[in-house]
């Protein structure tokens, strides 16, 4: 195999690739980024045995078509360092050759056929989602899965996608905080989760967002009963599905309130930082006063002093006293627009608070409960 390459462009094109890479010696085959070259087009390939890509690089010129292993981390240091525009790489089974204008790299090879054959997109059965939509929906909710380390309360560490004829929903809790977007989609073939709970890895998420770059363009999604393809214009990507019942969350979602109040992103997000500021290890905690005009934000750290801000607000019902970590209000409204305005449903200071955007955007937050000695 022979190639010239754009050097920028190969080395976004490993970057992406990488986040499949095995981050431990499954197999020491795995720490390689394999490369398909054919006459018009190159893939790149990355596997960690449950989550893999197929990805497209463009942009280069094919000199002689092959299959090469390039190994990760080597390939990705030499395409930061090197000045050249344009590479070379020649490779085979015995040695991989990268080539710039006045430097040089030469590292073993190996043999393309000992790596696992990624799936390509066959299926018949599967939906449609414009880009834009599905980046907005990941974004929107992804913050809020729950991580090994912190999952609870049965919360599996993953995103719920639920597709139904003409919509695609996407479910993200970890069991303290709970987010629902949902967006437009088309079904082909008859494809719905309908009766399923399908949930994707956080990993091929991430994965997938970095591949979504034009708005307009369509990804096709098929979920099988065990794993999910993922494919866009550039890339393919395959994930297992997470093991285990994602929670019935339609069942904790609240339905009544005693206040509600409308909140306009920016100016909601800049008071919660503000009032952040004082909290600290011991007090992640902010207590909100919601009043007839206005809401008051107050934090005491124990040995970091207090802060006490105050921005305008029209409360409809009763005042609520509420105290919330502020990372869990502002992972939702820092990926909001700050024109955007939210409907903020109250109950009291022990339940649930709910911010809505009408009609596709829910996110629940528990509040933080003061104990008693």
């Amino acid at each position: 195999m022979k190639v010239t390459c754009h050097r920028e462009g190969l080395l976004a094109a490993c970057q992406i690739a990488a986040a499949a890479v095995a981050p431990r010696d499954v197999k020491p085959v795995l720490r390689n980024l394999k490369a398909v070259v054919e006459e018009d087009r190159c893939t790149l390939m990355a596997t960690d045995l449950e989550l893999g890509i197929r990805l497209e690089v463009r942009g280069l010129k094919v000199d002689e078509p092959g299959e090469a292993l390039l190994p990760t981390q080597k390939i990705l240091s030499i395409l930061r360092e090197a000045p050249d525009e344009e590479i070379t790489i020649e490779a085979s089974q015995d040695r991989c050759l990268v080539k710039g204008g006045g430097a040089e790299f030469e590292m073993p090879g190996d043999d393309p056929s000992a790596f696992p054959e990624a799936p390509a997109f066959g299926e018949e059965k599967y939906h449609e989602i414009k880009a834009g939509v599905l980046r907005d929906l990941i974004r929107r909710v992804i913050f809020s899965a729950a991580s090994s380390e912190h999952s609870r309360f049965g919360a599996t560490t993953g995103v719920l996608l639920e597709l139904e004829e003409d919509s695609a929903t996407l479910v993200a809790t970890d069991g303290r905080r709970l987010a629902w977007a949902k967006g437009q989609a088309e079904s082909h073939g008859g494809h719905t989760t309908k009766g399923q709970m399908p949930v994707v890895p956080v990993k091929a998420l991430h994965l997938l967002d970095r591949n979504l770059t034009e708005p307009d363009e369509t990804v096709q999604i098929s979920l099988r009963p065990n794993d999910a393809l993922l494919k866009t214009e550039r890339a393919m990507i395959s994930t297992r599905l997470v093991e285990g019942r994602f929670p019935s969350y339609r069942q904790v979602l609240p339905t009544k309130h005693n206040a509600r109040a409308q909140v306009t992103v920016g100016p909601f997000l800049s008071a919660v930082r503000q009032a952040a500021i004082m909290t600290d290890e011991e007090s992640k905690r902010v207590t909100f006063t919601f009043a007839k005009n206005k809401v008051t934000l107050q934090a005491k750290g124990g040995e970091s002093g207090r802060s006490k801000v105050e921005t305008p607000l029209e409360l409809e019902g009763k005042g609520v006293e509420i105290s919330f970590d502020p990372k869990f209000l502002i992972d939702m409204l820092k990926i909001m627009e700050p024109d955007n305005v939210l409907t903020l449903d109250l109950l009291d200071s022990q339940s649930a608070a709910v911010f809505r955007q009408e009609p596709n955007y829910l996110y629940v937050v528990v509040p933080l409960v003061a104990t008693t000695a």
